[in-house]
């Protein structure tokens, strides 16, 4: 009867191990599996992502992006063309015929107002409560 029982545990240990190892062998399948379609969608998105690429390729060539930043620097140059003319545009004839006119201005007899003859009051009146505001309140943007 010992023998019988000792048989039945030994067997009991085996069917154990082996529905252990299946158990483990499911996990390792269903981690393969998910990791599969983690890499699908990370493949899909790339497909995605290149066909975007090859519209905008196909839209813009290189020779268009090449003639627009010719534009722009084209642009750039006549902007700093005019900024320089502008930022030189007095001339040593220009600052004297404008030192002439200051002089002429400053020479000429400016009628100024009459100043008033009557003493300033002593006393300062005392200035008028300020009326304080109330803060506004500040609202967290949603």
């Amino acid at each position: 009867k010992a023998l019988l029982l000792l048989k039945k545990k030994r067997y009991q240990e085996q069917l154990l191990d082996k529905t252990e190892n299946q158990i483990s062998n499911l996990e390792r399948m269903v981690q393969d599996i998910e990791f599969t379609q983690i890499e699908m969608k990370v493949i899909e998105g790339l497909k995605i992502g290149n066909e975007c690429l090859n519209k905008m390729h196909q839209v813009m060539s290189i020779e268009e992006v090449e003639r627009i930043i010719g534009e722009t620097q084209d642009a750039v140059e006549y902007q700093r063309q005019i900024d320089e003319i502008l930022a030189g545009s007095l001339t040593e004839e220009d600052e004297d015929a404008i030192l002439e006119e200051l002089n002429a201005i400053t020479q000429e007899q400016m009628e100024l107002p009459e100043v008033p003859s009557e003493p300033l009051p002593e006393e300062i009146p005392e200035a008028s409560p300020v009326k304080n505001r109330p803060k506004p309140e500040l609202v967290a943007a949603s």
